[in-house]
């Protein structure tokens, strides 16, 4: 799609079906940290600095041997409007933290939102490639190419002894932070989510929620990255991510088995009620949503619900968004208004499915 559609569009590359284990494992994501040599941390920046910062990246895109089969594009952070900003922070195409103090901050994103590249949030750059399902390895290929591309115009600031050099410490050396966004109904369910949160913990790695570091678990949906950038390779930390992420599946599968094996009952209504709601209700937040989308999820991944794509929940999921719906609507809406227009598109969404039935 052109670049522009990204706001107009609530499909994004990662929101497919198509990827490994996308019952489950709802996308991957690989993101590393970049500072320009000899220049300060962006937190350390004024605005003539920061904006020294985007007028050196950004020609590196235009490099035709380096990137000459990808279309990039640039925007300004400021030039946004604040739903524009919204729907990329929703999309997960940028930072929530990329919208404090926008001047000097800008993204350059890839046609097909598959690669974003944020400048001046926490760091100088932050490349991202985002795919669906259990895709980290490929994920990695893609940023390799981006950060290995740039890298050829670009003067990176880097360390012998302690690797790339980042404004916070713990993502010096690969830079890297590798992520798999989850669906954990059943282990919130059977109540198995702490236990496992734990084992996480001391593996080395962090559980967030659906937008990043102190966001909610909205939906049962939480994103589970690494801690440790230094003294791990990148090939390392992505085998490390990728074998907790199948020890994770395995256990979320397995609570889905006991679940439906003990509270079959339970399980299908909750299944068919989030379906009777989400395809009748006539206002609808955005919370409610989300956790009726989680019930559907789990009703169509145990066969209770006939199969439907789960491209189309996962776009339900940023379109009933307030940014997306504000988009949507060509008009600010109060909150009660915006509640009734998000269940009319969610009945407009599954409306296709009529032949459902219980």
């Amino acid at each position: 799609m052109p670049v522009k559609e990204i706001f107009n569009n609530p499909n994004s590359r990662w929101m497919d079906d198509d990827g490994p284990e996308t019952g489950v494992i709802i996308s991957s994501r690989v993101r590393v940290a970049r500072n320009l040599k000899d220049l300060p941390f962006p937190h350390l920046l004024d605005q003539e600095k920061s904006e020294n910062v985007v007028s050196t990246v950004t020609p590196a895109f235009q490099n035709e041997e380096t990137f000459r089969e990808d279309r990039f594009e640039f925007f300004r952070i400021s030039e946004l409007s604040p739903v524009e900003r919204q729907i990329l922070v929703d999309k997960h195409l940028i930072s929530p933290d990329l919208l404090n103090k926008l001047e000097g901050k800008a993204v350059v994103l890839r046609e097909d939102g598959v690669v974003s590249v944020m400048l001046n949030e926490e760091d100088h750059l932050r490349i991202q490639c985002l795919l669906p399902g259990l895709k980290l390895e490929r994920a990695w290929e893609i940023v390799e190419k981006v950060d290995n591309g740039l890298e050829k115009t670009l003067d990176y600031a880097y360390s012998e002894k302690f690797g790339y050099l980042t404004a916070c410490p713990t993502n010096t050396g690969t830079g890297m932070r590798a992520s798999v966004m989850v669906h954990l109904c059943g282990l919130v369910l059977t109540r198995q989510l702490n236990n496992m949160l734990n084992a996480v913990h001391k593996l080395g790695l962090t559980v967030r929620g659906l937008y990043g570091e102190g966001t909610e678990a909205l939906g049962d949906l939480f994103q589970i990255s690494n801690q440790i950038t230094l003294g791990q390779s990148e090939g390392e930390i992505i085998a490390n991510l990728n074998s907790i992420a199948r020890q994770i599946l395995a256990q979320e599968r397995s609570a889905r088995t006991v679940l439906f094996k003990e509270k079959k009952e339970m399980i299908m209504d909750r299944a068919w009620r989030a379906f009777g709601i989400l395809k009748n209700a006539r206002v609808m937040t955005s919370e409610e949503v989300m956790r009726l989308i989680s019930d559907l999820r789990l009703g169509v991944d145990l066969g209770i619900l006939p199969a439907m794509p789960l491209k189309l929940l996962n776009e339900l999921m940023v379109m009933t968004r307030p940014a997306f719906l504000t988009q949507l609507a060509a008009r600010d809406m109060e909150p009660h208004q915006r509640d009734i227009f998000r269940a009319e598109l969610v009945r407009n969404g599954l409306s296709g499915l009529d032949g459902l039935a219980g």
